[in-house]
Formats: C-alpha cells, sequence, structure tokens
C-alpha cells in the first residue's frame, strides 16, 4: 500500500527512489560492446539468440515487413499515429534554430552555422510492452532538423519480428532503416558499426540497465542524449481533485517499472486517504499490476503538507521527470517551477496526454537531471559551427591586444601569430 506521511518525515532526496543500477552492470555491458565491436554481426545475431530467444537470418527489416505491418495495423490506430505525429511535428517546428552572421565592425564578419547530424540510431525498447510512442517522439525531431539518415534498433520478438505498431511508428514519422536488435548490443552496433548496421553520430532512446550502461560506455565514441532511469512523477494537488484522478496519474507512471517512483504532495489529508484507497482499487484491475504494485509499495508516497507553495522549493530541489500541478490556477505556480522535466497544468491534464498526443517530447530528464539538462528537441539533432573573417586592416587594429593576451598567458607563439601579418617583408 501506498504509504501517507507528514512533510519533513521524509528528506528531499529520498522522496523519489533514486538507486544507480547500472553499477553493477558495467562488467558485462562492456564485455557485449567489445564483442560486437570485434565480432560484428555475428555477435549480433549470437547475442539476438541467446538475449531474446530468437534465431534471424538477417538484422534488417525487410520491404516485405514494412508492408505486412502496414496491413496489420488498424487503421484508426493509424489516424492516431497521423494525429500524435502532426502536433509533436508542430510542437518541435517552433524550437529550429537558425544561422546567424554578424558583421557589425568594419572588416569583420563572424557567424554561426546550424548542421544537421548526418545520421542518428534511435532505439526503442521491447520486451514487456511496444514503445510506438518512442519512435515518434525520436524520429521527428530529428526529421525536422534535417538529419540525412535516421536508422532505427529495436529487438524482434519471438517471431522473428518487430512489432507492427513500431514499424508503422516508424513510417509515419519517417526513419530510414530498421534494424532487430536490442540491449546493449543494439547500442555497441549503433556506436561502432558493423557490416549491417551503419554507425551513427548519436544515439537516443530510453531502455533497461544494460541499455543505460551501454551509452554511458559509449559516449565520446558517439553522442548521446541522456543516461535515462526509473520513471518519476511528481503531482502536486490540492484538495478539491478527484482522488480515483490523482490515483490514476500515480499508476500510469507506477507501471512502467518496479523501480519507478509516483508521488503526491498535498495539502489535505482527506484527499492523501481517498487516494491512498483509490490506489488500491485501481491497482486490481491493471493488467501490469505486479509491476505497479512493487513500484507502489516500495517507492510511492503521500506527503501531506501545510500549503503547497512552500512545496515548490523542494520540487526545484529534486527536479522530478514529470510534474502534475493540479490546482485551479497552476499558472500561478508555473512560474516558480525551475527544475522539472516536463510540467503538466490543472486538474484535466494527465502525464499520459504527454506520453502519447499533446506534442511536447516525453523523452526527459530522470533522477534530478533535469537540474541542468533538458527534454530531447531539435537541438539534440543539430550541432554548431562558428567562423570568423578579418580584413588586413582589422586584423591591424586588434593584432597588438591579441598578441598582449598571449603574452599574459605564456603563448608567445600565439602572440607571433598575431604579428607576423603585420611585418614588412625584407
Amino acid at each position: 500500500m501506498i504509504r501517507i506521511m507528514a512533510w519533513g518525515e521524509v528528506s528531499p532526496e529520498e522522496i523519489f527512489a533514486r538507486k544507480n543500477p547500472v553499477r553493477s552492470v558495467a562488467e558485462p555491458v562492456a564485455e557485449i560492446l567489445e564483442n560486437v565491436r570485434k565480432d560484428g554481426d555475428a555477435a549480433l545475431f549470437s547475442y539476438t539468440e541467446r538475449f531474446d530467444g530468437v534465431r534471424l537470418s538477417s538484422l534488417t527489416v525487410t520491404p516485405e515487413e514494412w508492408r505486412e505491418a502496414r496491413e496489420q495495423v488498424d487503421p484508426s490506430f493509424r489516424a492516431i499515429l497521423e494525429e500524435a505525429a502532426a502536433n509533436i511535428r508542430a510542437f518541435h517546428s517552433a524550437q529550429v534554430r537558425q544561422s546567424f552572421l554578424l558583421n557589425d565592425r568594419p572588416g569583420v564578419v563572424m557567424g554561426q552555422k546550424i548542421i544537421p547530424l548526418d545520421r542518428v540510431g534511435l532505439y526503442v525498447p521491447g520486451g514487456t510492452a511496444a514503445y510506438p510512442s518512442t519512435v515518434l517522439m525520436d524520429a521527428i525531431p530529428a526529421r525536422i532538423a534535417g538529419c540525412r539518415e535516421i536508422v532505427l534498433a529495436t529487438p524482434p520478438g519471438k517471431d522473428g519480428k518487430v512489432p507492427a505498431a513500431i514499424l508503422a511508428a516508424a513510417e509515419v514519422a519517417g526513419v530510414d532503416r530498421i534494424f532487430k536488435v536490442g540491449g546493449a548490443q543494439a547500442i555497441a552496433s549503433l556506436a561502432f558499426g558493423t557490416e549491417t548496421v551503419p554507425r551513427v553520430d548519436k544515439i537516443v532512446g530510453p531502455g533497461n540497465a544494460f541499455v543505460a550502461e551501454a551509452k554511458r560506455q559509449v559516449f565520446g565514441t558517439v553522442s548521446i542524449d541522456m543516461i535515462a532511469g526509473p520513471s518519476e512523477i511528481l503531482i502536486l494537488s490540492d484538495g478539491k481533485s478527484d482522488p480515483a484522478w490523482i490515483a490514476a496519474d500515480l499508476l500510469s507512471q507506477a507501471e512502467h517499472d518496479k523501480n519507478a517512483s509516483a508521488v503526491l504532495v498535498t495539502d489535505s489529508m482527506s484527499l492523501a486517504r481517498a487516494v491512498q484507497s483509490e490506489v488500491e482499487n485501481q491497482l486490481a484491475a491493471l493488467e501490469r499490476r505486479e509491476i505497479a504494485r512493487a513500484s507502489v509499495d516500495d517507492n510511492g508516497k503521500i506527503i501531506v503538507c501545510s500549503d503547497l507553495s512552500g512545496a515548490l522549493d523542494v520540487v526545484n530541489e529534486i527536479a522530478p521527470e514529470h510534474l502534475e500541478i493540479c490546482t485551479d490556477d497552476p499558472f500561478s505556480l508555473l512560474d516558480r517551477v525551475r527544475h522539472a522535466g516536463s510540467v503538466f497544468l490543472g486538474r484535466h491534464c494527465p502525464e499520459a496526454l504527454g506520453d502519447y498526443l499533446a506534442g511536447p517530447n516525453h523523452t526527459l530528464p530522470t533522477g534530478g537531471t533535469a537540474r541542468f539538462s533538458s527534454p530531447l528537441s531539435v537541438d539534440d539533432f543539430v550541432k554548431k559551427t562558428q567562423y570568423s573573417y578579418f580584413s588586413p586592416n582589422a586584423l591591424a587594429a586588434v593584432s597588438e591586444k591579441v598578441a598582449s593576451f598571449a603574452r599574459v598567458e605564456g603563448l608567445t607563439a600565439h602572440a607571433a601569430s598575431a604579428l607576423i601579418r603585420g611585418k614588412e617583408k625584407s
């Protein structure tokens, strides 16, 4: 049963269960990475048989499989995918950066170019659930950014195929190629390249502890988006919310993972008790009740405080992945929120809306990293190159200053480089 406690009974750093499970898998992940780097496709086939229980003849999703998926997906779900994709495109299109040029000093031109990454790799987990929403959230910003190629890796099912919903979402989002490989070995293949899987410039997407650790270890060889941890939701609610709604929102995150954290902070003891009861009632009907039960019992909390305004200071300290503000005037509190991955405002904006259809990205910083990092965006799929031009006169006007700066740092060759163009040739 989810626990009710008074404000102050638990320290801010203990509100969420932020363990670090990746450390325990560092050694086996390193072995997988090295084997894939060394043996390429052979290692991928071997690991797929070992971990996914299927022997493949090809790692690549074929055109025939794409066509089969198109026929298998219900037209109504295809329409929902299209609607979600349109909302995601609209939101992320507003994030597009422009190159700029400055020419406000005589003889000086400076600027910055925004350049899309050439090839990006998306990882979409499988196993206990399929996530077409992750395909949309990861691929659409990459396509808007202008990446030349978008490839996707995801584990196959026991039938050796990728779920039709994943393939349908990939088609809607503009994914170019899909490979049937999961886990740490998928991250290795995208980072190093194999005979079949191309090396990418950046890997994005969530995964289990093995995937998270693999991304950590290949960072530097390629770029990554973030190290994703277990899901988190913090709900701030006054006593006017329907307890059934709040319980449903808590369970929507608890069913993700046994290590997920679902927390309610309220100024109403009566709401706290009603939500506690509702969580138990709704748990019994969940298909993933075993996972949700472990999450709620081990990590779930209902914290009763004197006022929600004061609780915002702690919200900013713990920087939750998802933050719901369930009050009549949530916008009055929004300006005080500095550290949260994504904020859901009002009583009619459940976090699940953001997972699928609203438009903002659902790939979010976890584990308190919202203090310094951001949701996945178009910015993740571009890089910046800067440039400068100085005319002879413009250089002559500043060369002595450059040389002086260089001498202070003890770099006399720098100084000479700044001055040499002004010397008379003998």
